[in-house]
């Protein structure tokens, strides 16, 4: 069970990240399925960077802004007319991990820093259930910006002018705000958010950077967003969940425990399948959605 807390952490720190960028990005009246390209595409931007500098920090902040930089595309070519958000988050998705895959070769082989554990488990006097309990430093960034949304969302005047936009772009316009600068900010802000959470699979887990890092992450945390009815609380909560679901079949494998090993591997994506089922039920309305998205309309 630690083991499964642990990798809970460590596996669900990307799956917060991105939940958490595309909750700002849809609070504001816009989707983004691109967040699978800005997670890979931040990935190698941040383990590149680490690599050049030796630094695992100017790795986090390269890659939250190759993040913020590829979702700024995705703000300004939406905010055109009669440009489809799906359609251009479904190219920007294949944007960014093309110039990734591409970018990218040099960087398979090479080590980067790793960013630096948080211990937790100097309590115990086991090896492995202090293995189990070191933490990647970005997980508390991750709950403090979950914090710091919920607040800002409910409580500040740029969270009531975010929500406006996605409740009802024509109030905001009627009162001297302008749809397209807020929906680019809050697209570019998610993607900065995005990027972390790439860093945190570059250069912390698994910590390398490789073609097939995220194994569809972004795409997920679409599904961790409706799931979590657009609440950053209740993101932190279902990317426990989907990190918990992750890191049980390497826990049962350090127990010995063998059989099954792949099925339970895929336990994340049933877990997406059967949330985006339950979610569709017409007896289960989608309260908190943005009115603007089309979803609860």
């Amino acid at each position: 069970m630690v083991a499964v807390l642990g990798g809970a952490i460590r596996v669900g720190t990307p799956f917060l990240m991105v939940s958490l960028a595309e909750c700002i990005t849809e609070k504001s009246g816009r989707i983004n399925l691109g967040l699978e390209g800005v997670l890979v595409f931040s990935a190698m931007g941040g383990f590149g960077a680490a690599y050049l500098s030796g630094s695992a920090w100017v790795g986090v902040l390269a890659a939250g802004a190759a993040g913020a930089l590829l979702a700024l595309v995705h703000g300004l070519v939406c905010s055109l007319p009669r440009v489809n958000d799906i359609a251009a988050g479904i190219a920007l998705m294949l944007l960014g991990t093309g110039l990734a895959f591409y970018l990218g070769k040099p960087l398979i082989q090479p080590q980067a820093p790793q960013i630096p554990s948080l211990p937790l488990g100097g309590w115990s006097s086991s090896p492995q259930v202090r293995a189990a309990l070191d933490i990647n430093m970005l997980f508390p960034l991750g709950v403090a910006l979950a914090a710091l949304l919920s607040w800002g969302f409910r409580s500040t005047r740029w969270g009531l002018v975010l929500r406006m936009a996605g409740d009802s772009s024509d109030a905001a316009r009627a009162l001297g705000y302008s749809v397209n600068a807020i929906r680019i900010a809050a697209t570019a802000l998610g993607g900065f958010i995005a990027g972390l959470g790439g860093a945190s699979l570059s250069l912390y887990y698994p910590g390398s950077w490789n073609e097939g890092l995220s194994s569809g992450q972004g795409l997920i945390a679409v599904a961790l967003v409706i799931f979590a009815r657009w609440s950053p609380w209740r993101c932190l909560g279902a990317a426990l969940l989907f990190g918990g679901a992750g890191a049980l079949g390497p826990a049962l494998q350090s127990v010995g425990i063998g059989w099954g090993y792949h099925l339970f591997s895929a336990v994340p994506y049933m877990l997406t399948l059967l949330i985006l089922v339950w979610t569709c039920s017409p007896r289960r309305s989608l309260q908190g959605a943005p009115v603007e998205l089309g979803v609860s309309r």
